[in-house]
């Protein structure tokens, strides 16, 4: 679409809006406003005339300052609703069951009987509890918040808009009303617009507004009176996946049609991820259990002990007594080391520049077992250049051009490597030596738009100023996945020449893809052949020559044609230049290459090494993916109908997945070959081939190559990508992992983002991805003994057995705030172990946070811990003044004592049980342990207990270091063989 130099008349106000409501300064309700917005309804003159623009002009400075007042295109985040925030902290997590044992404390203070003063001091230490866990959970909630707040500004959104005459690419938070904005394939709609230019094959990705993942196609004019349904209106936080298009901003910031949404709809709803999931599980299932038990204790009271043994227990001290159910089964602070475990790992990986749009998917990078990868952008620098240049009768013209006069065709091909460029300069960089100027584009044409921009021959006319100027574009259609090539249409402006072509075709893309539509060569004298079987064998061979290296390879093509008659509908015309495209005239191949990371091959060596297998996807020619995966990927290259005998599917078509015997595989797929695979085929390829190379996929492909994986093998598939195309993959996976200088889809799409294309993080995201699951196992390893076991052991025999409370609620309390709580919490910041990328991913559809070696090794160590030394059981009521000669008050004195000794030894004794489990498989380097440790046994001896004889602190002591020795045992061990648990 072309536009007529015209004059549009002004709007006086200083801000022009969609709809009267827009205007309004009051508050209007937002599904008021979205319904009155007419922008899509107005033609293409009525818009640039209400909003003070021009299509090749756009907005003027002063205009752009003055709407600048009316604040930064922002949408505002929805307001927090802090009470609710307050009362999850307060109630969330294990607080629920504190609070039941605090209400069940004090409601039988007086009305079971005559109050028990220790009832008060342990609801206190209740509130303590809840206090604490709050706090630690406002205060990590806090952080995490922060955390990714201070990260998320380290993304720069921009939009490309036309002002003063020129092209310049802002922050996209400094587009105004009015702007014309120019996104192309890949961008985020900077705000919400008018769709007033577009190509034919123009498409967007509304998936985030209306949910849906099926491509929205673009229009001109309206296709429905409803803003939302309408074709021709590309709002805020939607995507461009396919196409360009020219649009006038309308709505920017909260006036957006999304702003409007996120102030209706509140706060954003989540899914539980892994790790959340394996929490709350656990959560659950503990409260549960606590719950259960406390009612069997209560229970047992009533039915048993009360009628059989009168006196033992009044009803107030029985519940007291039973709350130590509540408290043994609840690992405090689990959910509190979790949610530190993540903010922590993400504080480390916003310092390696990785961004973590959500904390819990970090811990999914260690379940990570197929790696697929891009290609350009991901395993190369994205750094495009060309490197060859060749004509029918001379294969090497950029390195033999000293006269240029002799390569006539050098005229040609410059024409359509500047005419027909996706590819744009920021007006605001134009000063800069080209090397050096900013180029909104894809990578590939912007090698070809720096190459003909520096590329001058003043004897053949070639000069990029001056070819702008003399041609103008009438129609295009832009290069995708699916066509593999890119055609334009220019004409020759203000020319009185005779005999001179004034409209031509321009094709440049995929030599496979266009050499069977040409049917003349130039020369590099400017002479025109015809194409011969020999001159495309001789152009297949070099095209296989330079794929081999590594390049890219375009064939650009050109044709004169009739003009296009003004008026058509742009689907007509695009099937006419489709129908025009036979007989082109090929100029010349390029050869575009684009070196690989440096830090590419050691990362993926580390990745191997964890138990990672890596394939390649990417959209590129078979040679040129082959040749850049042998540097990384890839050593041998089979068929694939020849493994069918090597390797039957088993029947269990999710366990298909090459074992640690079987020999290197590797196999490289055309998207071809992908487009006729079976099931069988794929149980064969996912069950038999380690190292895979998929080329000229499209989006789709990779998409499907993707969910095929992730359905076999209990894969958990990792992405990496940049691109437009590489977008559904990464949605698909289970962890998207897209580069910081990818498109701006991409990055949506993604659930981690490497800001500075750095490869190398990606190892790094995978350690600490193991680290926090390793950890959380830690946590949960040392909670259970003192915590499940040897708290409840105190209330099973005191119902059961009849035996004095050995551990009494306050007791518990106390422990439940310096050892749960406390001391759990310095296991979050434990190093990763020394073979923690030299084992196999886990798998995280079986491998849970706790199975059976788990509880082994909890309870292995039991009875080193001195939990059944007791030696009066089965006492019941008559433990009572003038039992065994004792009175009264030394009876309870020797309670008293017991209790201490019970609480010293379970509390030194996790001190083994600590020690153990930090570095399970090699030394401790966490000095914070020690100093905790420390901490702890002063708590014990000043708050926990009644002071105890020397000889039984000394025992509790023996039992931890027996708990230390027998587990750095087993660690020698494990060091020696490491698959021993």
């Amino acid at each position: 679409m072309t536009f007529k130099s015209r004059l549009y008349s002004i709007c006086i106000s200083t801000s022009c809006s969609t709809s009267r409501v827009t205007t309004s300064k009051s508050s209007p309700d937002p599904v008021d406003t979205i319904g009155s917005i007419d922008a899509h309804l107005l033609s293409v003159d009525e818009v640039y005339t209400r909003y003070s623009s021009h299509p090749t002009v756009g907005l003027e400075r002063a205009v752009v300052h003055r709407r600048e007042r009316d604040g930064k295109n922002i949408i505002s985040p929805p307001p927090t609703v802090y009470w609710k925030k307050m009362l999850d902290y307060i109630f969330g997590g294990f607080n629920f069951l504190m609070w039941i044992s605090f209400i069940l404390t004090i409601l039988p203070y007086k009305l079971l009987g005559p109050p028990v003063p220790l009832t008060l001091g342990i609801a206190v230490l209740l509130i303590l509890v809840i206090i604490v866990s709050a706090t630690f959970y406002a205060l990590i909630d806090w952080n995490a918040n922060r955390i990714m707040k201070s990260i998320k500004f380290l993304i720069a959104h921009e939009a490309a808009v036309i002002r003063d005459g020129n092209q310049q690419i802002i922050k996209a938070t400094d587009t105004v009303v009015g702007d014309v904005a120019v996104p192309i394939a890949g961008d985020r709609v900077p705000a919400d617009m008018r769709v007033v230019q577009a190509l034919s094959d123009l498409r967007f990705d509304r998936s985030l507004l209306t949910g849906e993942s099926e491509m929205v196609p673009g229009a001109l004019h309206a296709t429905s009176d409803n803003a939302l349904e309408t074709r021709n209106l590309a709002l805020t936080s939607t995507f461009v996946v396919q196409g360009t298009c020219h649009g006038v901003v309308f709505a920017t910031g909260d006036r957006t049609v999304m702003g409007r949404l996120v102030k209706m709809s509140g706060e954003t709803k989540f899914k539980l991820t892994t790790i959340q999931r394996e929490v709350w599980i656990f959560t659950k299932i503990s409260s549960y259990v606590a719950l259960f038990f406390f009612c069997l204790s209560i229970l047992l009271y009533g039915v048993w002990v009360r009628s059989s043994y009168p006196g033992y227990d009044t009803p107030s001290s029985a519940i007291v007594n039973s709350i130590g159910c509540l408290t043994a089964f609840v690992p405090q602070g689990l959910p509190i080391c979790v949610a530190l475990s993540l903010s922590v790992v993400a504080r480390r990986m916003s310092k390696r520049h990785v961004l973590v749009k959500n904390l819990a998917t970090i811990e999914t990078l260690g379940c990570m077992s197929v790696l697929c990868s891009d290609k350009t952008g991901t395993l190369t620098a994205g750094k495009m250049m060309v490197k060859n240049i060749a004509f029918l009768n001379d294969v090497s013209a950029l390195q033999n051009a000293s006269d240029p006069t002799v390569f006539s065709a050098f005229k040609a091909l410059h024409q359509i490597a500047r005419l027909y460029n996706g590819a744009k300069f920021d007006t605001t960089t134009n000063h800069l030596p080209v090397q050096d100027r900013t180029i909104k584009g894809n990578p590939t044409d912007t090698s070809l738009l720096r190459f003909s921009e520096a590329l001058s021959i003043p004897e053949l006319g070639v000069d990029a100023s001056t070819l702008q100027r003399d041609y103008q574009k009438k129609f295009e259609i832009p290069f995708n996945s699916s066509n593999k090539l890119m055609l334009s249409v220019v004409s020759k402006v203000n020319t009185a020449e005779k005999n001179v072509e004034r409209t031509w075709m321009f094709v440049k893309g995929a030599p496979d893809v266009l050499f069977l539509s040409c049917g003349s060569v130039l020369q590099s004298d400017g002479t025109v052949v015809k194409l011969t079987s020999r001159a495309r064998q001789t152009f297949a061979t070099l095209q296989e020559d330079w794929s081999s290296r590594g390049q890219r390879v375009l064939v650009l093509c050109r044709k004169p044609i009739e003009e296009i008659k003004t008026g058509l509908p742009q689907n007509d015309v695009e099937d006419l230049m489709y129908m025009e495209m036979c007989d082109l005239t090929l100029v010349g191949l390029n050869g575009i290459c684009d070196p690989p990371r440096p830090d590419v091959s050691p990362s993926i060596s580390i990745i191997r090494r964890a138990g990672v297998q890596v394939f390649m996807v990417t959209g590129d020619f078979k040679l040129t993916a082959l040749a850049i995966a042998r540097q990384h990927v890839v050593d041998t290259i089979q068929d694939v109908r020849a493994a069918a005998s090597e390797k039957v599917s088993p029947k269990d078509h999710s366990l298909t997945k090459p074992s640690d015997d079987d020999p290197i595989r590797s196999l490289v797929l055309t998207g071809e070959d992908v487009a006729s695979l079976t099931s069988f085929d794929w149980h064969i390829i996912v069950g038999a081939y380690t190292e895979i190379v998929f080329a000229r996929t499209t989006r789709d492909q990779k998409m499907r190559i993707v969910e095929e994986i992730k359905a076999r093998g209990d894969n958990t598939v990792a992405v990496t990508g940049d691109g437009v195309n590489d977008a559904p993959a990464l949605k698909a996976a289970d962890i998207g992992v897209a580069m910081g200088g990818g498109s701006d889809v991409a990055k949506e799409a993604a659930a981690l983002i490497s800001l500075k294309n750095d490869f190398a993080s990606i190892p790094v995201a995978i350690e600490l991805g193991r680290l926090v699951f390793d950890n959380i196992k830690k946590v949960t390893l040392y909670l259970m003994p003192g915590g499940s076991y040897a708290q409840f052991m105190a209330i099973l025999t005191n119902v059961l057995l009849g035996m004095q409370i050995p551990l009494n609620s306050y007791q518990q309390t106390c422990y439940s705030i310096t050892n749960d709580d406390i001391m759990s919490i310095l296991l979050m910041y434990e190093k990763p172990e020394w073979d923690l990328m030299q084992h196999k991913p886990r798998n995280a559809r079986t491998d849970r946070l706790t199975n059976w070696r788990f509880f082994f090794h909890i309870y292995l160590y039991m009875n080193q811990q001195d939990l059944s030394f007791y030696k009066v059981i089965l006492t019941f009521n008559q433990w009572q003044d003038g039992w065994q000669g004792y009175t009264l008050g030394q009876l309870n004195q020797f309670v008293d004592v017991g209790q201490g000794i019970y609480y010293v030894t379970v509390a030194i004794g996790q001190c083994g049980t600590l020690l153990s489990v930090c570095n399970r498989r090699g030394p401790r380097r966490n000095l914070l342990v020690l100093v905790a440790m420390t901490g702890m046994i002063l708590i014990c001896i000043v708050f926990g207990t009644t002071p105890i004889p020397g000889m039984f602190g000394g025992l509790s002591i023996t039992f931890a270091l027996g708990i230390l020795l027998m587990d750095d045992t087993r660690k020698a061990i494990v060091r020696k063989y490491p698959k021993v648990f």
